[in-house]
């Protein structure tokens, strides 16, 4: 089912503009997926999509172009419009000519994949859309479960986020709890240690010894973890820093611990089978509408 666009004004072009406001993809349940990776991965994944976007001047010779072919068959709705229209629709520079309209969904905790090998990422109060997405990229690359968002968060399905993740968004299940009470409740119901890190830590990370079902639960890009979230943790770890630096990137702290958990597990022999969590995630396309973690897009300072 095809048709193609030539103006500005269409309902199609309006709604992808639109899609970038949180408040309205809150709404819509839906968000925009740009570039060959990651609208291929959202296909090969089972996500709903609603439409996908081409624009064959840009498409000509490339990948895009095979994913294109590959998935307008029947019941996908194809819209075709021109590279100058496309590029109007992006925001990226030297727009690959592939988007798509996907259905949003979050994963319930309860629905989370648990088993004894099982590592999780736990963001509290995360404002920044773009270390969102790159923590759920390396959450993916390190066989993480799964990605839980506590309190108010930046929105994993903001464009930055989206385009951050590289389109591990749509393996990597990711579940929003309302409260870090509601998170130590879901850990302590599911059996999985907390590890949080704080700078006052007096362990540090690569002194510890990581033994799943555990979490690594890390603070806001500005002020880290409350003193009373650290108090709930069942261990407190440090990443010690030398030179002038205050303070580590988000989603390079993330990818640091991820990756001494990944080294441990790999020497033990224990590393977790993911084809669980890949299962969960792509449930989500069928999964009830679950509230949004949107209310702190782009609040915090990336660092």
């Amino acid at each position: 089912m095809s048709e193609i666009i030539t103006s500005a004004a269409n309902p199609l072009v309006k709604r992808v503009r639109s899609l970038a406001d949180r408040k309205y993809r809150r709404q819509q349940g839906a968000f925009v997926v740009e570039g060959v990776q990651p609208v291929g991965r959202a296909l090969e994944a089972g996500w709903e999509v609603e439409v996908l976007i081409v624009a064959p001047d840009l498409l000509a010779g490339t990948a895009a172009a095979i994913v294109a072919d590959r998935v307008a068959g029947p019941g996908i709705r194809v819209a075709q419009v021109s590279a100058e229209l496309f590029g109007r629709m992006s925001d990226r520079e030297g727009p690959s000519g592939l988007a798509a309209i996907v259905r949003g969904r979050l994963t319930r905790p309860g629905d989370l994949p648990t088993g004894p090998g099982s590592v999780y990422v736990a963001l509290h109060d995360v404002g920044n859309p773009g270390n969102l997405g790159t923590i759920i990229r390396t959450a993916d690359a390190t066989g993480a479960a799964g990605v839980i968002l506590i309190g108010h968060t930046a929105d994993p399905f903001a464009p930055a986020a989206v385009k951050a993740s590289m389109g591990s968004l749509f393996s990597v299940p990711v579940a929003h709890v309302a409260d870090a009470g509601e998170f130590f409740r879901w850990a302590s119901q599911a059996g999985v240690r907390v590890l949080a890190t704080s700078g006052r830590a007096d362990r540090e990370y690569w002194t510890t010894a990581y033994r799943p079902p555990l979490a690594i639960l890390l603070g806001s890009e500005g002020t880290g973890l409350p003193a009373e979230v650290l108090e709930q943790a069942d261990q407190r770890i440090s990443i010690p820093m030398t030179g002038t630096a205050e303070s580590l990137n988000l989603a390079v702290a993330a990818g640091v611990m991820l990756y001494e958990v990944r080294r441990q597990l790999t020497a033990a022999g224990s590393v977790a089978d993911t084809s669980h969590r890949d299962e969960c995630a792509r449930a989500r396309g069928g999964a009830a509408d679950v509230e949004g973690p949107v209310d702190a897009e782009g609040a915090g300072t990336a660092r």
